[in-house]
């Protein structure tokens, strides 16, 4: 933790699954924070060369207990679920998938991408509404200028932008484009929590300096947060938030539930092929089996208690 209270998460390398495995940076879960708000995972990833890494290939793969979020910066991913959903994920274009009771999909970059860079992000269901049935929605924010920024709210409000985009928490989420030198500072909710993951450049969080891959953690109470661009070219982040999630979750593979008996049901229900998940049509492979359980009873996650 800082002096003005910003916590600096890093990130580590994981290998995504599958034949074509790429190398992502992970942020969110981690020892030191679990969640900020109901945002529960976050992978960064490029800018990849496809020629030499392959892009992304993932096959057919469940998930229950979350919505997924996919954001773009450069290229194109092809989209295919189990409600029968076939969309493509661009920059600057949030595709929203809910999967609580069961959903299964593929995501797989296109033959005309040549550079892929993003993030993919989840988000807890509550308790009410972690058997939701499945869905999938998709927004194009426009951008909004503040300060030396633009700005695209793909969740929630910020600088006067609101998206459509239905969730079942009150969240945040937006790409900030900063100027060069630029200082930019935008109104928050005091009973939201705030990350900010830094793509490109090195930005200034409320004093404490972010560098590529890292996300800033902020706390509830600030009703601004100040970010500047101490770089001498743009740079770019991700800016997520929500008021605190207080429910313990269990997390394994692509699985969130409360208990160690709702992961085991999961798995046995994807293995055995249930219509629990549904099928991708027009994917040409097999799908992901489930890993082997671990040998020990699969813990809950909080957050750290604040004091």
């Amino acid at each position: 933790m800082s002096a003005t209270g910003i916590e600096v998460l890093t990130a580590r390398d994981v290998p995504l699954g599958g034949p074509r495995a790429m190398t992502v940076r992970r942020t969110l879960p981690q020892r030191a924070r679990t969640l900020i708000g109901a945002w529960c995972f976050a992978d960064h990833y490029g800018p990849d060369d496809v020629a030499e890494s392959g892009g992304m290939d993932v096959a057919p793969h469940p998930h229950i207990g979350l919505q997924t979020v996919s954001w773009l910066f450069s290229g194109e991913i092809e989209h295919r679920d189990s409600l029968g959903s076939h969309a493509y994920v661009r920059p600057g274009e949030l595709n929203l998938m809910t999967g609580g009771h069961g959903i299964s999909h593929t995501e797989v970059s296109t033959a005309r991408t040549t550079t892929l860079h993003g993030v993919q992000l989840w988000v807890a269901l509550p308790e009410e509404h972690r058997n939701a049935a499945r869905d999938f929605q998709h927004h194009a924010p426009g951008t909004v200028r503040v300060d030396g920024a633009d700005v695209r709210v793909f969740l929630g409000s910020l600088a006067g932008s609101t998206s459509p985009v239905r969730t079942f928490t009150p969240l945040l989420g937006a790409e900030l484009l900063i100027d060069p030198g630029a200082t930019v500072t935008l109104r928050t909710d005091p009973g939201f929590e705030h990350g900010l993951l830094v793509d490109q450049g090195e930005i200034l969080l409320s004093g404490t300096l972010l560098r590529p891959a890292e996300l800033g953690y902020a706390g509830p109470g600030a009703e601004t947060l100040t970010l500047t661009n101490t770089s001498d070219t743009p740079a770019r982040a991700v800016l997520l938030g929500g008021t605190p999630f207080e429910e313990e979750i269990v997390m394994w593979w692509n699985f969130i539930g409360r208990s160690h008996e709702d992961i085991v049901e999961a798995r046995r229900e994807w293995e055995e092929a249930s219509e629990r998940f549904g099928t991708v049509e027009g994917y040409p492979g097999d799908r992901l089996p489930a890993p082997a359980l671990p040998n020990a009873r699969i813990a809950p996650r909080k957050n750290p208690s604040r004091h």
